[in-house]
């Protein structure tokens, strides 16, 4: 089976901690990532850098996770990551509702499993 090409990953979540491992989990993985923690920060580096996906919490301190993907949406013509990952501790169902259903690609609940990530990441786009 051919190893799936690495995956330059934002992740934007305002738990510092748990957006550090989940950095190094996509390093080891042979993923770059770049963390961010707040909606701003997370604006910044997407003007500054081109990447493939970004990993996005919802609840943000500075604006919601989905405005963050609403304008990283909008930019996806130029320099914008094609893939949107939603993160919660909520459940899609529980967070998503109509308005964010169509800005992700895909939702995944806290703590996020490592297995679904990578199958998200590997598949193509």
């Amino acid at each position: 089976m051919k190893a799936s090409p690495p995956v330059n990953v934002l992740i934007v979540d305002d738990n510092e901690a748990a957006a550090d491992l989940l950095q190094e989990l996509l390093t080891l993985q042979d993923h770059t990532a770049r963390c961010t923690y707040t909606a701003q920060q997370a604006m910044d580096a997407a003007a500054e850098e081109r990447f493939d996906a970004a990993l996005i919490d919802l609840t943000l301190p500075d604006f919601p996770g989905a405005e963050v993907a609403r304008r990283l949406r909008s930019a996806a013509a130029d320099r914008g990551p094609r893939l949107l990952v939603a993160i919660s501790g909520f459940s899609e169902e529980e967070a998503a509702g109509a308005a964010t259903r169509n800005l992700f690609d895909h939702h995944l609940q806290k703590p996020i499993d490592m297995g679904e990530l990578s199958a998200i990441l590997s598949a193509p786009r």
